[in-house]
């Protein structure tokens, strides 16, 4: 056969097969993990492209200099001599309040103090009021002016030339900031913006013992300039130092938007996985169904060859077609996922590029080819013999293998599209594993429940419909199986996306008590402890003002570490910034002891010369400590060294200051010290923040609550984007369901003829049909929802970090469930069967 009549003979199979429904299932699960992984894969191109094109006005200079201690003045005289221009910039959070008496407002903002050039790359866009078009700043606020962004305006409720209280200086408002190139998303400063000039940041006494201050120095010039000073300067780096560049800056962006991609893409491959799921039924029951043509095709004259290319054709042409629907979905799709996530990145994202559609369309045909073709291959292998003894039933040599095969090539295509090989190892192989673990309890279960059949004896017509159904259970144990696996797999989907996760969300909303702290008070100085604790008891409010020492971590047990003595983020970046040490006699509450010991009274009484520490678990963890390890931390220039008696396990979400370390109070006093403390604020004593800014300028109010709640709004943005991914992955789930149902109707198809044939009624065949689709069912959804509780505690424990309690009542109602709603397809569909003539079935042959 020529290769276009053999194409245009697979494209008229196509067509007929289309219009009978044979190919809709199969079109149906390709298109939605084509749709899934193009969704995700466009978005995530944009960004990448984004991060990419505006890398050097993301730092605002081509190389940032960040620590946490000033620069020293010559580094800054060699960048300049070396031809590089050079702007610093200071940034720590601090309150500024408008007004006066009843009419102050006060409000935490984020000073940046920035020096005359900057920035070096990018632009500042400004405009002269709230709600009006902006243009491109001229150079930086001048001397005595500020510039502060929208959400500060609307919160101290200021209009330009506004005098806006900064420490002990009133600066005019000049302009409101509407773009900072350098400005990002940090999850752990998002409070409102003032810009400010550097020349004016002395006069406003700000920066004093204890402040959190970032130190950043901008470099730009000829790229072999920088270059150059960044080879020559990185050997030079000491603590706390760090150079950043286009290709590792604004990491806090880069964590948090591949934080989201990473979530985003792990519902995307979920829903590839359960895609060829039932990519791998619904083929099976087309090769099923296909047995008959294929044995008198071979009569009439069609080698193998050609049944192998008729059919490979046909599927070659529903792979394209349903490729092409699941990358059109998906580029719809991404736009949702734009709209939600790309405020995190405050510059405009490039149109995609056609990578992710070249990557849906090869796991699309993957998925087709690597799940299809071994049923494919089957059919070709008919024997002619079939058209006279169907009894002859479809080959099976060689299916194993064909599907592991597709099953390498689809886990190997995964891990590229994946990006990473732990997400794509998590993917793999807990999809493995739940297949094996799945497929043992299911065959143990049908096992069990076909030894139970025998209760059934004496119970009449009811308990002959039950008897039989169980044992067709065990008759087909293999493909009853299938079908239970199968089933479970789009169950635990549905439940993963309705009760486990509202659970998850109600456990930690739960998780912060109603009265926790909402306001933490920080940089309160020694000096100012009585009367700050006096204000806030004449309040009525319980506060208990703890002492913070800043200290840094140099070695341990002896040896020197640094960020590089680590491969974990976390503790690199613990290594690499001062700790907060505070000093306490008693257990904080909150804290439990987790290994160790608590300080004795001969410690806090300063009776011993060993001085001890207690260190907070994760942050042991983190670190590699341990009880009896000794640690030296260098405070104000000077070593200190402690050893570790005890570990503390911490409540966080009991919102208290708590610290990584304490100590007694002998060890650290007598070093600079600033104090902290929390309040629960009700809303009534709102007002109490004014007055208290009002006699401590200096001091910082932290409202938690309003962090927490900005926060959140980030959290929900890829909440949203993730659940409307996940509606892919429960479209295959139910796609999974249907292709489960559908194959274990036709299966009984040929079976219920004959057994009418012989004489069963109606009433019995079908009491029969339902018994055993209620076992499937009910199997089913034992299995997901054991599945689901294990998933669910997993993402509890590893992704939100806390303890949520076992609904046992979700087993019950899974099962329950699954029975109903396998017994409500196994109606219909017996309702289908049983009302065909029994002839007509027989004369069809079985599958």
């Amino acid at each position: 056969m020529r290769v276009l009549q053999l194409w245009s003979f697979s494209w008229r199979m196509f067509r007929r097969d289309v219009r009978g429904g044979e190919l809709r299932l199969l079109a149906a699960a390709l298109a939605v993990a084509v749709a899934a992984l193009t969704a995700v894969g466009f978005f995530a191109d944009r960004v990448r492209q984004a991060l990419d094109r505006e890398s050097h006005q993301l730092l605002g200079a081509d190389l940032l200099l960040t620590a946490d201690h000033p620069w020293p003045r010559a580094l800054v005289e060699e960048a300049r001599a070396s031809g590089l221009q050079v702007v610093e910039t200071r940034t720590f959070p601090s309150m500024v309040t408008r007004g006066e008496s009843d009419g102050l407002r006060a409000q935490l903002a984020e000073i940046k103090a920035v020096g005359a050039a900057y920035p070096l790359r990018g632009i500042l866009r400004i405009a002269p009021a709230l709600n009006v078009p902006d243009a491109p700043a001229r150079g930086v606020p001048s001397a005595g002016t500020i510039w502060i962004d929208e959400r500060l305006a609307s919160a101290l409720d200021a209009h330009v030339g506004d005098l806006i209280v900064v420490g002990q200086s009133a600066l005019r408002l000049d302009a409101i900031l509407t773009l900072e190139p350098d400005r990002g998303i940090n999850f752990f400063s998002v409070a409102p913006r003032l810009l400010m000039n550097l020349d004016d940041l002395p006069a406003t006494a700000l920066l004093q013992v204890g402040s959190r201050v970032g130190y950043r120095l901008l470099l730009a010039g000829d790229l072999s300039l920088v270059k150059r000073f960044q080879r020559d300067l990185k050997p030079r780096l000491t603590r706390g130092q760090r150079i950043e560049d286009p290709q590792n800056g604004r990491p806090e962006i880069r964590t948090a938007l591949e934080r989201a991609q990473k979530f985003l893409g792990l519902s995307a491959l979920l829903t590839v996985v359960l895609a060829a799921v039932a990519v791998a039924l619904a083929s099976r029951r087309y090769g099923q169904r296909h047995l008959d043509p294929c044995a008198v095709m071979r009569c009439l004259g069609a080698t193998q060859s050609l049944l192998l290319r008729l059919y490979l054709g046909q599927f070659a042409v529903l792979g394209v077609f349903a490729a092409s629907i699941g990358c059109a979905l998906g580029y719809l799709a991404h736009f949702a996922l734009h709209a939600w996530l790309a405020q995190l990145l405050a510059t405009p994202l490039p149109p995609p590029g056609l990578l992710p559609a070249v990557q849906g369309v090869a796991v699309g045909l993957l998925l087709l080819f690597g799940f299809a073709v071994p049923p494919l291959l089957q059919l070709k292998k008919v024997s002619t013999l079939r058209v006279l003894r169907r009894e002859l039933g479809n080959p099976r040599s060689g299916l194993l293998g064909g599907y592991l095969l597709g099953f390498l090539a689809l886990a190997g295509l995964m891990f590229w599209v994946a990006g990473e090989v732990e997400l794509g190892a998590y993917v793999i192989g807990g999809f493995s594993a739940a297949l094996i673990v799945f497929a043992l309890i299911a065959r143990l279960a049908v096992r069990l429940a076909a030894a139970l059949r025998g209760s059934g004896r004496s119970a009449g017509a009811g308990g002959i419909g039950w008897r039989y159904g169980l044992a067709s259970l065990e008759r087909r144990a293999g493909t009853s199986v299938v079908q239970i696996v199968a089933l479970a797999l789009g169950l635990m989907a549905l439940l993963l996306l309705t009760v486990t996760r509202s659970e998850l969300l109600d456990a930690w909303r739960r998780s912060v008590p109603p009265d926790a702290p909402n306001r933490f008070v920080v940089n309160i100085q020694p000096d100012q402890v009585k009367p700050v604790h006096a204000l806030l008891r004449a309040q009525g409010l319980a506060a208990e003002l703890a002492p913070m020492v800043r200290g840094r971590l140099t070695r341990i047990n002896g040896v020197e570490v640094s960020a590089e003595s680590y491969t974990d983020d976390r503790a690199q970046r613990l290594i690499d910034r001062e700790f907060n040490l505070s000093m306490r006699a008693d257990l904080p509450e909150g804290n439990r002891l987790s290994g160790g010991r608590w300080f004795s009274p001969a410690e806090v009484a300063g009776r011993e010369g060993e001085a001890a520490a207690s260190v907070e678990d994760g942050l042991a963890k983190t670190l590699g400590l341990s009880v009896g390890d000794r640690i030296d931390f260098v405070v104000a220039g000077e070593k200190v060294s402690m050893t570790v008696i005890g570990l503390r396990k911490v409540n966080w979400d009991t919102m208290r200051a708590n610290f990584f370390v304490l100590t007694p109070p002998p060890v650290l006093q007598g070093y600079p010290a600033s104090w902290i403390t929390s309040i629960y604020l009700p809303p009534e004593k709102a007002e109490f923040v004014n007055r208290l800014i009002r006699e401590f300028p200096n001091l910082t109010v932290i409202d938690v609550a309003a962090i927490l709640r900005q926060l959140q709004s980030i959290m929900d943005q890829v909440a949203r984007a993730v659940q409307f991914v996940f509606l892919f992955t429960l479209a295959a789930g139910v796609i999974v369901l249907y292709a489960a149902l559908a194959s274990a109707a036709e299966e009984r198809r040929y079976e219920l003829a004959v057994m009418r044939a012989l004489g069963a009624r109606r009433e019995q065949l079908r009491r029969a049909l339902l018994a055993e689709f209620a076992a499937i069912g009910g199997l089913s959804g034992l299995i997901a929802a054991l599945g689901a509780i294990a998933v669910g505690q997993f993402l509890a424990r590893q992704v939100f970090r806390f303890e949520v309690a076992v609904d046992l009542w979700l087993l019950p109602a899974a099962i329950c469930a699954g029975a109903l709603l396998v017994s409500a397809a196994g109606w219909f569909a017996a309702t289908r069967l049983l009302q065909s003539a029994p002839l007509e079935a027989l004369r069809s042959g079985s599958a």
